[in-house]
């Protein structure tokens, strides 16, 4: 039904900007109290938006940027966040949800996403797909980044029922950030009996992580749950493979604690194969790898340096391939020829 209704509304334009605005302002009372209201209403939205001229357009961009209250609040309690007052960054944030109106929300027809890159684009489209229509939220307005921060300080402050809440509304838009997940993941070990949504939500990170700190925090993940299973062996494996990615003082704190409990220690490539004995991903997720290596050489190919250059750090940082580098030397003298 809902189809049908856009479709004639669609087929009554005529071409005319001025009137065709006026139908559709009528058609917006028509259907106001509709079952599909908020879907027929958000189309025939985006049908005013193709009426209006392009000076009307850039006066509406100009005045949303103006008064983007999402980025505003961001920038406004950044400096809070990064100083480490996390309780004056929260009462900002709690004072600005009370009256913040949700938007972007999924309806019957569509689906609202953001992805931070290309890469986490086609993860979605891998490992989770879509049901709907997916729209895309605009740059400009960062619902992602404000729902990630406001679970994070709810997290810190221990409210973990509201932080679980605001965490899944990030993860609603973007389900491959693996650096969500595991703010989830620290809800789950603290707010469960046993450990089996903390694992499976650290595995799903791990498999859609591509910074060496977020993969390194997976196997940290996994080492402690190994630990409270007591063993040892696995633990131990987990968190000196983890130093691989990241040289993390907690890391190391347990890998002290273990050897000092058991007379254990082992190469690189003793936890690897305790590693890949677990059935657990070693390093990053192949297809990240491979789908670098493709983005990589694409935008290298169409003279976009910069964009091979950003895809090009990362895969190095994954695979400390010195062959990457010299590419990315080479695409660093290509921009400075242009």
């Amino acid at each position: 039904m809902y189809e049908e209704i856009i479709k004639e509304i669609k087929l009554n334009l005529g071409g005319n900007k001025d009137l065709d605005r006026k139908y559709l302002s009528g058609q917006i009372e028509k259907y106001k109290d509709h079952p599909y209201n908020k879907e027929i209403l958000k189309e025939i939205s985006r049908m005013m938006w193709d009426c209006l001229s392009d000076e009307e357009k850039l006066e509406y961009i100009e005045i949303t940027n103006n008064e983007n209250q999402v980025m505003d609040i961001l920038n406004d309690v950044s400096y809070d966040v990064e100083s480490g007052d996390y309780d004056t960054s929260l009462e900002k944030l709690d004072k600005f949800m009370e009256n913040f109106y949700p938007m972007f929300e999924d309806d019957e027809v569509s689906e609202y996403h953001f992805f931070t890159n290309p890469l986490e684009e086609i993860l979605f489209y891998t490992y989770v797909g879509a049901k709907k229509e997916v729209r895309l939220i605009p740059d400009n307005q960062p619902l992602l980044d404000l729902y990630y921060l406001y679970g994070f300080l709810l997290l810190e402050n221990q409210q973990l029922e509201k932080a679980e809440l605001y965490l899944k509304k990030a993860i609603r838009i973007n389900p491959v950030s693996s650096r969500i997940i595991l703010e989830l993941c620290e809800i789950y070990k603290q707010h469960t009996y046993n450990y089996n949504k903390y694992v499976m939500y650290t595995t799903e990170a791990l498999q859609y992580a591509y910074y060496p700190q977020d993969i390194a925090r997976c196997y940290r993940n996994l080492g402690a749950y190994y630990i409270e299973e007591n063993q040892m062996e696995t633990a131990l494996a987990l968190f000196k493979y983890s130093m691989e990615y990241d040289l993390s003082p907690l890391a190391y704190k347990e890998i002290i604690y273990i050897q000092s409990k058991n007379n254990l220690d082992f190469s690189i490539e003793e936890c690897e194969e305790i590693i890949k004995a677990k059935n657990i991903q070693l390093g990053a997720n192949p297809l990240i790898i491979e789908t670098l290596e493709e983005l990589t050489g694409e935008y290298e190919k169409n003279q976009l340096y910069n964009q091979a250059i950003y895809f090009y750090n990362i895969l190095y940082t994954l695979t400390k391939d010195n062959e990457i580098l010299e590419k990315i030397n080479n695409c660093n003298d290509n921009l400075n020829n242009i």
